[in-house]
């Protein structure tokens, strides 16, 4: 999969892929099991971090040829499609950059959301490619690239949204039934604006989350503006709100997200910047971006540095 601009933009090789359908989303999430088995299987060939012996991990994944991508199986950001193959918009934009670092291949390595970190720091893939938030509280455990995006929060309600939930602050105002992914940044959100954590119902996924309030185990599940819409376009029993930014610190505050490394690896973090710098200058990050649902509103120049003050 070849970084020119000609195969960048096959990432999601079809309107099926571009627009998924729920069954599609299913699949996705089904999919980790089968493929983790081949990303465990890979990790003994595949470079070790330089800060355990010593290596540099740029220069070794150019010699090997590959680099393991940790993905959460989340809808746009990073999944296994219906035919088996790895997509999303991180892993697009990682085969593009690491393509221009020298490095021709990716192999993904599905893990649950909350599990990536962890799994990051011991070595089971190379880097985190799942469009996660970059926030202080992960910026105390890894580095980030700069962000390729920026998001704002949405949830998904029954149709009619009845318990009328626009907001955090709508939530607790009406004790609504609150749900969230494992890891999830909205779960702070959630508790600054007054939710009792011990009673947020904390799921696998945004298709989890559909699924509890389409079944009424939860009034709202939160998470992106663009996961959200893009999860209950065929279902007919949920809708999603507006988007809308979380307060923190009694502000606004857009998050914004990009690709996660071992706190040892500056190098290649900074390499990686260089080239996703230029796509963004170019033009080119949206185009490797669109096809999964992102605007121009979504294109951020906030850096890793300002996100991770908070």
């Amino acid at each position: 999969m070849a970084p020119s601009l000609r195969n960048d933009t096959k990432n999601a090789r079809d309107a099926e892929k571009r627009s998924p359908s729920r069954r599609a989303l299913l699949a996705g999430a089904s999919a980790l099991g089968a493929v983790g088995a081949l990303g465990a299987a890979g990790c003994s060939r595949v470079a070790t971090a330089s800060g355990v012996d010593g290596g540099d991990l740029l220069d070794r994944l150019k010699a090997q040829g590959v680099v393991r991508l940790g993905i959460a199986g989340e809808i746009p950001f990073g999944y296994i499609d219906r035919n088996g193959e790895l997509t999303g918009e991180a892993p697009e934009l990682a085969k593009v950059i690491f393509k221009r670092l020298g490095v021709d291949r990716v192999q993904p390595v599905p893990i649950e959301f909350g599990s990536l970190i962890p799994g990051l720091q011991s070595q089971t893939f190379d880097v985190v490619s799942a469009g996660m938030y970059i926030n202080p509280e992960r910026c105390a455990q890894v580095i980030f690239s700069d962000p390729d995006y920026q998001m704002l929060d949405a949830f998904i309600v029954r149709k009619g949204n009845p318990k009328n939930l626009h907001d955090y602050k709508d939530v607790v105002a009406a004790k609504a039934k609150f749900a969230t992914g494992t890891g999830y940044a909205e779960i702070q959100y959630a508790v600054e604006a007054g939710y009792k954590e011990s009673d947020i119902l904390i799921v696998s996924d945004q298709v989890a989350g559909l699924n509890a309030v389409e079944a009424g185990r939860a009034d709202v599940f939160a998470g992106t503006a663009l996961t959200v819409r893009e999860v209950v376009k065929k279902s007919a029993k949920a809708e999603s709100t507006e988007a809308f930014a979380p307060l923190v610190g009694g502000k606004p505050h857009v998050d914004g997200g990009g690709f996660a490394f071992r706190t040892a690896e500056t190098k290649l973090r900074d390499s990686f910047n260089v080239e996703l710098k230029k796509l963004k200058d170019s033009g080119e990050l949206f185009r490797v971006l669109q096809p999964f649902g992102f605007t121009k509103a979504e294109m951020t120049d906030m850096t890793a540095k300002e996100l991770c003050r908070g």
